[in-house]
C-alpha cells in the first residue's frame, strides 16, 4: 500500500466541546431522565447476507460496521462485533439486534477502515480476531498504538493524517477532516487523531464520515472532491450537551449536502443506547427531513445486501422498516426542523 500527501493544508484540530465539563449534568440526566423507547421492546428485524458474486455491494452489519465489496476487495469499517460497545462485556452499552454476519463468516478482508479511537468504533476483541484475516488496517494517526497493543503486525497498518491517501489495487482512502475527539480512558484526551473517509473506487466514490459534529469541512471535503455517489453519515447518539460532536439529524442531511453526494446512507443508529433519544428517532427524523429536501434516502435493514451499482433501485427497495416497530402516535406526529444554522 503507497501513502502520499496530496494537498497542503492546515493540520490544526478542533477543539470543540465533547461535553465532559458537563459530566455531572449528563450522568444524573442519564439516572433520572426517562426516555420513552431508548432500547426496542421487540426484535430488530435483521437479513442474513449472501456475499455471491463479484459486484459491488454494502451490507450494514451494526452501528458504523459497514462491510463494502468494490472492484472486487471488501472493506469493512469500524468493526465492533463484541455484545457491548464498552471496555467491559459485562457493564456498558449492549447490542439491542443480532448480527447479521460474525467474524468467522466475514471474507477475508483486504482493507479495515478504523476512524477514532471510542469503544463504539475501535473494539479489542474484534481487532484480534481480525487481524489474521484482514490484509491491512487503515487509520487516522495514533490509532496504530492501539492496534500494535492488540498484537497486530505493524506491516499491516497504514497511517493517514487528515489530507492524505493509501492506494491499494484499484481502491484509494483518503483521510479527511472530522469534529470530534479521542480516547479511551480518563488520561488519554485527544492522544489519537479522528477522521473521516473517503474511498475511491474505479466506478465509483463514497464519503464514510466516523463521527463528527456538524462544522464546514463537509462543504470544503464536498468542494475538493466534486461530490460522491453516496454518503455513510453519522445519524444517531446526539444531545444537545454535546452538539459540537455528534449531529443532530437535520444536520447529517445538511452535511450529506455540504458533501454533494447523490444518495445518503445513515449510519451510527439503532445499535447501542448511546443516548437520551428513542432509539428510532434518528432515523425518522432524518427521514422527514430527507422527504422536505428531496435527498434520496437508503435505510437498509441489517444484512441486507445493497447493489451499490444501482443505487436508485437501493432507495426504493430498501423501505422506512422502524416504522412498522414505532409507535403508532408516534409516527403521526413526528417532524424535522429547518437544516439552517
Amino acid at each position: 500500500m503507497t501513502k502520499t500527501m496530496y494537498a497542503k493544508t492546515s493540520h490544526n484540530i478542533p477543539k470543540p466541546d465533547d461535553g465532559r465539563a458537563n459530566f455531572g449534568r449528563i450522568l444524573w440526566r442519564y439516572l433520572t431522565q426517562k426516555v420513552v423507547d431508548k432500547i426496542p421492546t421487540i426484535s430488530l428485524p435483521v437479513q442474513t447476507p449472501d456475499l455471491s458474486g463479484s459486484h459491488d455491494i454494502l451490507v450494514k452489519i451494526s452501528h458504523s460496521t459497514v462491510l463494502m465489496r468494490l472492484d472486487g476487495q471488501f472493506v469493512l469499517t469500524d468493526p465492533v462485533f463484541s455484545k457491548r460497545a464498552s471496555p467491559l462485556q459485562f457493564v456498558g452499552p449492549k447490542r439491542f439486534h443480532d448480527l447479521p454476519l460474525g467474524i468467522a463468516e466475514l471474507p477475508r478482508l483486504d482493507v479495515v477502515l478504523i476512524s477514532h479511537d471510542h469503544y463504539d468504533h475501535l473494539d479489542k476483541a474484534s481487532i484480534k480476531a481480525l487481524a489474521a484475516k484482514t490484509a491491512m488496517f487503515v487509520v487516522p494517526t495514533g490509532v496504530d498504538k492501539h492496534l500494535r497493543r492488540f498484537g497486530v503486525s505493524g506491516d499491516k497498518i497504514t497511517v493517514l493524517a487528515w489530507w492524505e491517501r493509501a492506494k491499494l489495487g484499484s481502491l484509494t482512502f483518503h483521510a479527511t477532516p472530522a469534529q470530534h475527539f479521542s480516547g479511551r480512558g480518563l488520561f488519554d484526551k485527544n492522544q489519537t487523531t479522528w477522521a473521516s473517509f473517503v474511498i475511491e473506487s474505479s466506478r465509483r466514490r463514497i464519503f464514510f464520515s466516523g463521527d463528527s459534529g456538524y462544522f464546514r469541512g463537509f462543504a470544503e471535503i464536498g468542494k475538493r472532491f466534486g461530490g460522491f455517489d453516496l454518503s455513510l453519515i453519522e445519524t444517531g447518539a446526539y444531545d444537545e450537551m454535546w452538539a459540537d460532536i455528534h449531529m443532530q439529524p437535520e444536520q447529517s442531511l445538511r452535511a450529506h449536502l455540504d458533501l454533494k453526494a447523490r444518495f445518503m446512507l445513515p449510519i451510527h443508529n439503532s445499535s447501542f443506547d448511546l443516548a437520551m433519544h428513542a432509539w428510532y428517532e434518528p432515523l425518522q427524523r432524518l427521514a422527514n427531513a430527507a422527504e422536505i429536501y428531496e435527498v434520496p434516502l437508503i435505510t437498509p435493514q441489517f444484512g441486507a445486501v445493497l447493489d451499490l451499482g444501482n443505487l436508485a433501485q437501493g432507495s426504493q427497495q430498501h423501505g422506512y422498516w422502524w416504522q412498522t416497530l414505532m409507535p403508532v402516535e408516534v409516527l403521526k406526529n413526528t417532524e424535522s426542523v429547518s437544516l439552517a444554522d
